[in-house]
């Protein structure tokens, strides 16, 4: 019996252990296949969590800018439509359909994904217990930076080509080129 628990307990302590940086977590990619996070080393990510029809939706404009502006020089910007709020299409097929026809978007983009809660996908589960932000609205937004740490959270009234967003950016592109 008591080795049944120390496997148990050892399984369970790799389940639950913490995560170090945004680097240990993966998404399902709208395209297909996975989106890892680990990919991106070395280059900051903006994280937004998005839906299709919330009142700050047209921030999807400002997010593909700001992937137009920074992109070459390493930005990330990765949209992640969420139905926590109610305000998500049905299926990601309408999502990916209505982001490229409304907005034109080209940027990474997740399945449809929790992102509050006990349902909430590991990473913003991660971000909540370890940095202590958890998404109050849609387009709420996390700054990583090149290392997968956590370097700024903004609100959904922040505009992606904001001055406030954009010298963070700025920042972390200048110390890591």
């Amino acid at each position: 019996m008591k080795p049944l628990v120390a496997i148990l307990f050892t399984v369970c302590a790799a389940v639950f252990a913490t995560a170090a940086t945004a680097d240990d977590f993966r998404f399902g990619s709208i395209d297909g296949g996975e989106i890892r996070l680990s990919d991106y080393r070395g280059q900051p990510v903006l994280v937004a969590n998005t839906a299709s029809l919330c009142g700050f939706t047209p921030q999807y404009e400002g997010l593909q800018a700001l992937y137009d502006r920074y992109r070459d020089q390493g930005l990330v910007v990765l949209a992640v439509p969420s139905n926590d709020f109610r305000q998500e299409l049905a299926n990601e097929d309408e999502v990916r359909e209505f982001c490229e026809i409304t907005f034109g978007l080209d940027l990474p983009m997740t399945t449809i994904t929790p992102v509050r809660g006990a349902g909430a996908h590991p990473f913003y589960a991660w971000l909540k217990r370890e940095h202590g932000f958890e998404p109050a609205w849609n387009f709420n937004k996390v700054l990583l930076d090149g290392a997968g740490r956590p370097v700024a959270t903004f609100g959904s009234s922040a505009r992606p080509m904001s001055r406030k967003i954009t010298r963070r950016i700025e920042a972390l592109l200048a110390a890591s080129g």
